[in-house]
């Protein structure tokens, strides 16, 4: 099979503990735990989106874009059918919510472009009522994660939230839910450097007496990688603090809520 330069899963053996946890959300079965890793099945067997990011407790899994074999959708569905057929199910229903993924490499007609970046409309709907005016939460500048000063005084004993920058938008109430509780740090785990991401994080936590981490995210795969530097700095830092991730819908609904304790 050819390789090409692609996005993959990598996995940290030194940080991965074999618990598990990453095999049941893989929707292409493409893990498996060997000699107490986990291990990726096949190259082709991974589509680099990171379903599995966000359910490694130790941050042990990034996506990185190497020269891999290219993404075998037959090759998949075969293995699925022989080694775990109750699995097909949640395999094709990924492969129907993520309708145009992939664009260069996915063997699957009709997938054609990153599912954070696809184009989806929906109609609005109508006012009941005029909304009244409301003042913002906000608290602190700046806010981008690349700006704000580690040192800043609005971080000291503070509830940090970390939000990925599409949130905001999505989220109707993020002002009255979330800008009250405490200091946010906004980035994108996508389209910026991740390393830039956790050495960032991890000086918060250091010069701050942070009392809890919070992590806002979208439901679209590569959002996911904002756990991951969370998880990161974390262990970076050393400490050992209270954590929450929130999971936001593209239409704005909260989807799922994982509180856990972030050991450094």
């Amino acid at each position: 099979m050819a390789k090409i330069k692609r996005e993959i899963i990598k996995i940290d053996e030194e940080k991965c503990d074999g618990c598990g946890l990453c095999i049941p959300s893989c929707p292409e079965g493409a893990l498996q735990i060997v000699q107490g890793k986990a291990k990726l099945v096949k190259e082709s067997f991974c589509d680099g989106l990171g379903a599995c990011l966000g359910d490694c407790p130790q941050g042990a899994l990034t996506i990185t874009e190497v020269e891999v074999e290219e993404y075998d959708e037959e090759g998949v569905i075969t293995h699925i059918k022989e080694e775990s057929p109750e699995l097909l199910e949640k395999h094709l229903a990924h492969l129907k919510a993520h309708a145009d993924e992939l664009p260069k490499h996915h063997s699957h007609a009709g997938l054609t472009s990153c599912p954070s970046a696809r184009m989806l409309h929906w109609e609005k709907k109508e006012a009941v009522e005029e909304k009244a005016s409301i003042n913002s939460e906000l608290r602190q500048w700046p806010i981008q994660l690349h700006l704000v000063p580690p040192g800043a005084p609005y971080f000291k004993n503070a509830d940090l939230v970390l939000v990925a920058d599409c949130v905001p938008f999505a989220y109707a109430n993020f002002h009255a839910d979330f800008l009250r509780e405490g200091a946010i740090a906004i980035g994108c785990p996508k389209l910026d450097g991740l390393d830039a991401y956790v050495a960032k994080v991890a000086q918060i936590l250091e010069s701050s007496d942070i009392k809890s981490l919070k992590i806002l995210h979208m439901e679209v795969p590569c959002c996911y990688g904002l756990i991951s530097i969370a998880q990161e700095a974390l262990r970076k830092s050393g400490k050992a603090l209270p954590c929450e991730s929130i999971v936001v819908g593209i239409k704005g609904e909260i989807l799922k809520e994982v509180a856990s304790k972030g050991a450094g």
